[in-house]
């Protein structure tokens, strides 16, 4: 097909005007840029030579001389369950302070990650809380901090104390050991204390999870600091944030007793304006220390450690696909840019204004840089056609030399050289010189991020506005490091027991001569001697596999019968419950089943599984249940008389008669329930005798009975 001179000319107009669209918009954009970077290294300057060569830093030592305040640490959970319990547990294994209680807020129709608390809870009774949403979740973030707050005020009134810091994180961050001692050293001072956030490093091929790496580098490096200084104001967020008790209840005084905006996605944000009107103080603290950071060989591949020079910060793993990445994002551009303009306005003077200005350019922004990109790939493909001697390419030059868009490509072109060396300088100085350089290329997969995230603001927004539909709080997945990335060591069950101050070092000692004659495990043992209890024993389970715990609810089992083929759930004691939002399927388990086992598994539903320990008597009954309900059993006539369970124990020889009997002489059906249950519960038989007799118990009678199809029922 031949094209026209003249479609040729009218494309290269349009293109043009499209381009100079471009040039204008990224020229507004770089010039709020470059205004950031000369403040920052202006006021870098002059307090090296006016501060810094005059006053000694603070030191480690001060902190710790501080007498310790006490603390509390509001960790809001909306479908937490796969990383809260590591959060809690890192951070009280590694934390340099002892004065704090961790409040987790979970909703009442999230029953995994509310289990996952609850086991917290029982863990460190004296350290953790946790308060229930009683509104259906998703909501937003403050409405769960809101509810957190109540039950933090609940605690004071019935402990007699009062918390001089409310400290927020999240479910997924890693706490530097010394951030409390920090925040206990200013909170008498000051009311908002924001100490750095920065990303946990990701490899060279990470390339969405790298884009926040570069992001927070230079956003907790040079940005707060420039806008603690212009503004006085420093933005919440969302994580390593300290609030004053004083200020958290000025807030609480003016809203109802409910501190944080539940109408806005970014309630940190919002609550350092409505602070800053009431006249409070806020710092953002940048403390230098040597952290220890691994690195992995670009060429060998192999990981080395080595020391870097860093600040106390929270790090965590931020989001590493697409989907996931632009998700996220369009929460915080709903938050800062759509409902900050929508509440707060324009108000404040010209530095406030400049601020809101630098916030809400990214409803523009990124489809500036999409035009950039798309003119800039017109220009250079027009250019190789010239080159290449087509003639129909003959036009004049794109930009005239000296006109005022020639200029204006000129400083962008400037502009965007000291973009890109601000970057690499400070990407480098917290993850190293290769990520520094790999930031640069990053910077167009972020480009495309931005643009998913502020078209979905867009449609979410205006679909807001016209149907009134509330803006609700949008999930993102989150990651953990894992045990290993920690240096945690899994313990032996007696071990953890121990140090959870559960058993006496008797009843261990006695377990211990026990097994040496009976062979069986410790937990076993323990469980019937009464010293720990089926949930127990189910926590310590969860804790040495290193998985989530969860409470099985019948619906759950119910609602996803026939998503695992029965004779899998029978043969490996394993109970589907759950699906993931990116088709996971979720399956509860005692023991964690071995590679093997979990791959054959994987290979039947043709899809990723993940594992959630239960206790073994609900396992037990919900395998009854779940081979009741089995359409492969097949049906027989019903006998005339029914055999009891015992019967079929003694007969696959889990049990001998004479066992069975003296075992149920204080067995009391009202109190104890079912029979297999309590046999259980109290040691006598293993979950696989039990399967194996209500196997039998089906073949011989052919159906079960509506009591047999109860939930929970194990005989």
């Amino acid at each position: 097909m031949i094209i026209s001179n003249e479609s040729i000319a009218i494309y290269r107009e349009v293109l043009e005007v499209i381009a100079a669209i471009a040039a204008v918009g990224v020229l507004i954009s770089s010039l709020d840029d470059m205004f950031i970077d000369i403040y920052y290294w202006v006021r870098r300057i002059y307090r090296w030579l006016t501060i810094s060569s005059k006053h000694k830093p603070l030191r480690i030592e001060q902190l710790r001389e501080k007498e310790e305040s006490y603390l509390a640490i509001m960790v809001p959970a909306w479908q937490e369950h796969d990383v809260i319990a590591k959060m809690v547990e890192n951070t009280i294994a590694t934390m340099d302070y002892q004065r704090y209680v961790i409040f987790l807020g979970t909703y009442q129709n999230d029953a995994q990650t509310t289990a996952e608390a609850d086991r917290m809870v029982r863990r460190f009774p004296t350290m953790v809380k946790r308060a229930t949403v009683l509104n259906d979740g998703p909501t937003c973030k403050a409405d769960c901090l809101n509810w957190i707050a109540q039950s933090i005020f609940f605690y004071e009134e019935q402990h007699n104390i009062k918390f001089a810091g409310l400290i927020i994180h999240d479910s997924e961050d890693v706490i530097h050991p010394l951030e409390f001692r920090m925040f206990n050293y200013l909170v008498g001072r000051k009311d908002l204390i924001q100490m750095p956030v920065l990303s946990l490093d990701r490899g060279w091929y990470d390339w969405v999870g790298g884009t926040y790496m570069d992001d927070f580098a230079e956003w907790h490096d040079k940005e707060m600091v420039v806008r603690e200084s212009l503004n006085g104001l420093v933005p919440g967020s969302g994580v390593s944030t300290c609030y004053s008790r004083r200020a958290i209840q000025m807030l609480a005084d003016q809203n109802s007793n409910q501190p944080f905006n539940t109408d806005t996605l970014t309630e940190d944000y919002d609550l350092s304006f409505r602070l800053k009107e009431l006249g409070t103080s806020q710092v953002f603290v940048r403390f230098p220390v040597v952290h220890a950071a691994k690195r992995k060989s670009f060429w060998t591949g192999k990981e080395y450690q080595i020391d870097v020079n860093s600040v106390i910060a929270t790090r965590e793993y931020f989001p590493s696909t697409l989907r996931t990445a632009y998700r996220q994002r369009t929460r915080w551009i709903l938050g800062v840019a759509f409902q900050g303009w929508q509440q707060m306005g324009w108000k404040g003077g010209l530095a406030a204004k400049y601020l809101f200005f630098r916030d809400r350019k990214s409803l523009w922004a990124p489809y500036v840089g999409l035009l950039t990109y798309l003119t800039a790939g017109s220009f250079v493909t027009i250019w190789l056609l010239r080159l290449m001697g087509l003639e129909y390419m003959r036009f004049p030059d794109f930009v005239e030399t000296r006109s005022w868009l020639f200029y204006i490509y000129l400083l962008s072109f400037w502009f965007f050289f000291n973009r890109i060396a601000h970057r690499v300088y400070f990407v480098s100085l917290e993850h190293g010189i290769v990520q520094g350089i790999l930031s640069v290329p990053r910077m167009v997969v972020g480009s495309v991020i931005n643009l998913f995230a502020v078209s979905r603001a867009w449609r979410i927004f205006v679909t807001h506005l016209i149907t009134g539909k509330r803006i609700a709080w949008d999930k993102t997945q989150h990651f953990y490091p894992t045990v290993e990335a920690l240096k945690r060591l899994r313990k032996q069950t007696g071990e953890l027991l121990l140090s959870w101050n559960q058993i006496s070092q008797e009843q261990l000692d006695h377990a211990l001569s026990q097994q040496k004659v009976t062979g069986k495990r410790i937990g076993r043992l323990l469980l019937e001697q009464g010293a720990i209890s089926q949930e127990k024993l189910a926590d310590v389970m969860a804790e040495q596999a290193g998985l989530p715990r969860i409470v099985l609810e019948p619906q759950a089992i119910k609602q996803f019968f026939g998503r695992l083929p029965g004779f899998l759930v029978q043969r490996h004691s394993v109970i589907p419950f759950a699906e993931a939002q990116d088709g996971t399927l979720h399956l509860a388990v005692f023991d964690a089943p071995s590679d093997e086992v979990l791959a054959e598994i994987q290979a039947a539903v043709g899809r990723p599984v993940a594992l959630f320990v239960a206790t073994e008597q609900q396992i037990s009954a919900a395998i009854g249940w779940y081979g009741a309900g089995d359409d492969t059993v097949k049906i027989k006539a019903v006998p005339v008389a029914r055999k009891p369970l015992g019967d079929f124990l003694v007969e696959v020889g889990a049990l001998t008669a004479e066992t069975l009997v003296s075992n149920l002489s204080d067995y009391n059906r009202e109190r104890d329930g079912r029979i297999g249950a309590y046999l259980l519960a109290r040691g006598v038989i293993s979950q696989a005798q039990l399967n194996g007799a209500l196997r039998r118990q089906s073949e011989v009678l052919g159906e079960l009975t509506n009591s047999n199809l109860r939930p929970w029922s194990a005989a």
